[in-house]
């Protein structure tokens, strides 16, 4: 429990690092509320002076009773101008702040490191990023809205009321600690119920994410009855966790409740006594009473507030946690940026693994002259992707260096040695827009000669103009109005109209026919001409034209060469080539 409440403290801190920013909204709530609450309670005396105007039947001081109820008029509409404006206030701070945190979030997701996002589900990211800040902003704006009118009202009633009487205020002095261990119990409780919860909604998300995206797979492998049980297991964690959470935080009203009678019984039968025997009027009387109503509210107001506030605060958590995970490696101050690579790289005693205690790639060395053509060959697992990923920076080697254009890739700005590169992959991208806005993502002021020159390259173009609006035809979210044959195609064609001085052909003509991949093979034979290019390719018909072909296995290249004297090795690659071309 010490460790919940550090946490919690914690996190509070850091919302507040978010509110200073806005104070002035702060202040301006917290002012309205004042103006609210002291006009609200002013009410009840006004209503007490005039019961007293009411002497007996026939007594009546209608003159002083309408000056009153002037009065009352113009307080009603100084309090419900000063409400409006509280909520105004309060709904400003709320969203800037969740817009604040909301960009925070994303702006980090953008500096991770891959292995950040590898390592995480993608659902399970954009459950924290949307529903958990939904979350936040709800408890947040029930806390600006009701936490400080409430509290603010609490010491106002207590004042008032020991302006009329003290003794009866004793009375409900007395009683309010019920409130506050009422309070303290459920704020326990909740916390770590609604974090659960919290998380449980976000593996939910997660499972539906995956599950959606691979409905095919689903069904095709019949794996509905299983997908299903998988479900069914979440969702009752999360029944449980819910039910678990909303128990605690239903009881706060009934328990508040029964504190408010208490509190209204004593004040009831105290000011009787005092009444009867003159210590004060009616009029006063009911004014307490009216009072002793006001001043229970609140402590069920911030019962519920609390309990809002434990959801928030558990959001908060695991969204602070992703704001605050360790970004990519920082650039040195002194980053030099690559203005044009003259296509060497230089791989010297490299070792990387992804896990600390699985070794994959161990003392590799390569060196690679401006315009070779470097192909990547091997069984799965070997490492040729792996390469890849070294080669972009997106992980940094665990030993040696990688150099190009004889600079260290470490010291170069990211930016500068990525737009070196050209990336054609196996698993094709597209974002939700039209073809025009996929296709010039690397060239942004390309003119429409080029982007139609690039289309025709690639073999692209022909299918883009059978499109319902050519190349402004929209695309949906990862091109799943296209074919995959397609999809590749434009991704191919992105690259031709950038040529960067580097290539990176993973498996770009994985999903194409037969034919079309040769007529796009004599497309890439011109684009890499003069550019040095790495070629990762399971089907070695489409690297027998490479200078140099690497064998991987293992994490090392146990053979390196051309095609013709690969095969006279008669090794590893011989092999390979023998199983793809026994007929």
């Amino acid at each position: 429990m010490k460790q919940t409440k550090t946490s919690q403290k914690g996190i509070i801190k850091k919302v507040l690092c978010y509110i200073k920013k806005y104070w002035i909204y702060l202040a301006l709530s917290i002012a309205a509320a004042a103006v609210t609450v002291a006009f609200t309670l002013y009410l009840p005396i006004l209503t007490g002076d005039a019961i007293d105007l009411i002497l007996e039947k026939g007594l009546v001081d209608f003159a002083g009773i309408f000056v009153i109820l002037r009065k009352m008029a113009v307080i009603i509409l100084i309090t419900a101008l000063a409400q409006w404006l509280m909520n105004v206030c309060n709904n400003q701070l709320t969203y800037r702040i969740v817009q604040d945190v909301r960009n925070d979030a994303f702006h980090k997701i953008e500096i991770l490191p891959l292995k950040y996002i590898d390592g995480h589900s993608y659902g399970e990211i954009v459950s924290r990023v949307i529903a958990d800040v939904d979350q936040f902003a709800d408890g947040l704006l029930m806390g600006f809205t009701q936490f400080f009118t409430g509290v603010i009202t609490i010491f106002g009633t207590l004042g008032f009321m020991l302006s009329i009487h003290v003794g009866i205020t004793g009375v409900v002095v007395l009683i309010t600690p019920v409130s506050f261990l009422v309070a303290s119990f459920i704020a326990k409780k909740t916390f770590n119920m609604f974090k659960l919860q919290s998380e449980t909604r976000g593996e939910q998300t997660a499972f539906i994410d995956e599950m959606i995206g691979n409905q095919k797979l689903v069904q095709a492998f019949s794996r509905e009855e299983e997908t299903l049980e998988k479900f069914d297991e979440i969702n009752g964690r999360l029944k449980e966790a819910s039910l678990k959470a909303i128990f605690f935080s239903s009881i706060t009203n009934p328990a508040t409740r029964f504190v408010n009678n208490l509190v209204y019984a004593g004040v009831a039968i105290t000011g009787a006594v005092f009444a009867i025997r003159g210590g004060i009027s009616v009029g006063q009387l009911s004014c307490f009473l009216t009072y002793a109503n006001q001043y229970t509210k609140p402590f069920n107001e911030i019962s519920g507030v609390v309990t809002e506030l434990q959801n928030a605060l558990a959001c908060a958590a695991r969204i602070f946690e992703l704001i605050e995970e360790e970004p990519q490696v920082p650039e040195p101050e002194n980053a030099v940026v690559l203005e044009q690579a003259d296509g060497s790289v230089t791989l010297q005693d490299v070792s990387f693994s992804y896990v600390p205690d699985k070794k994959l790639i161990e003392h590799f060395n390569l060196s690679v002259k401006p315009g070779q053509r470097i192909a990547i060959v091997g069984p799965t697992g070997c490492g040729k992707t792996t390469l890849i990923n070294l080669l972009m920076r997106f992980y940094d080697v665990d030993r040696g260096a990688i150099y190009v254009s004889g600079h260290d890739i470490r010291q170069l700005t990211r930016k500068s040695l990525r737009e070196s590169y050209g990336m054609v992959l196996q698993e094709t991208w597209l974002k939700t827009g039209t073809i025009r806005e996929n296709l010039i993502m690397g060239k942004p002021d390309a003119t429409e000669e080029e982007i139609i020159a690039a289309a025709r390259a690639s073999h692209a173009h022909s299918f883009i103009k059978r499109l319902p609006q050519g190349y402004d035809t929209v695309i949906t979210e990862d091109g799943e109005n296209l074919s995959q044959g397609q999809k590749q195609l434009l991704c191919i064609a992105r690259v031709m109209l950038c040529l960067p001085p580097m290539l990176i052909l993973d498996e770009a003509t994985s999903s194409i026919d037969t034919r079309t991949e040769i007529k796009i093979q004599q497309a890439f034979a011109a684009m890499m001409k003069g550019r040095t290019s790495f070629i990762v390719a399971h089907r070695l018909s489409t690297i027998q034209e490479a200078d140099v072909i690497l064998v991987m296995k293992d994490g090392n290249v146990i053979e390196q060469g051309n095609h013709e004297a690969l095969l006279a090795q008669g090794g590893f690659y011989a092999e390979l080539y023998q199983s793809q071309f026994a007929n």
